[in-house]
């Protein structure tokens, strides 16, 4: 059994920055792909962006390419979003997720979900 909790999600000003965080239970978080995800009121759940377990292979949504970065910290069982240029259309609920490999998570198909932190960017 995995557990991923999701932290940092806030208010913030558009143009803002912020960092979220997914900690992982168990002792093979460095052989999963990860991903965050995100759903916004009245909206179905969209991918983010998703890292490979060794931090390579990272695939962005456009909407957030070049704004957002992905990374993960296999010692700590951690990974992070990086955030900047907030927009208030960025507003949703982020969720992480991992599978065994990134193309599964590619199609929203993840072994484990987490509670999801929320983010509210104000215009």
């Amino acid at each position: 059994q995995v557990q991923l909790v999701e932290s940092g999600g806030r208010l913030v000003q558009a143009g803002g920055s912020l960092r979220l965080s997914c900690a992982a239970s168990g002792r093979t978080f460095n052989s999963y792909a990860m991903g965050w995800y995100r759903q916004a009121p009245g909206k179905l759940r969209e991918i983010v962006s998703i890292t490979g377990w060794s931090g390579s292979n990272t695939y962005y949504a456009e909407s957030v390419k070049g704004r957002f970065t992905i990374s993960r910290d296999n010692a700590k069982n951690t990974v992070y979003l990086k955030m900047n240029s907030l927009k208030p259309e960025d507003k949703a609920v982020y969720y992480c997720a991992n599978a065994t490999d990134t193309s599964r998570l590619r199609v929203g198909v993840a072994d484990y979900w987490g509670q999801g932190t929320q983010v509210t960017v104000s215009s």
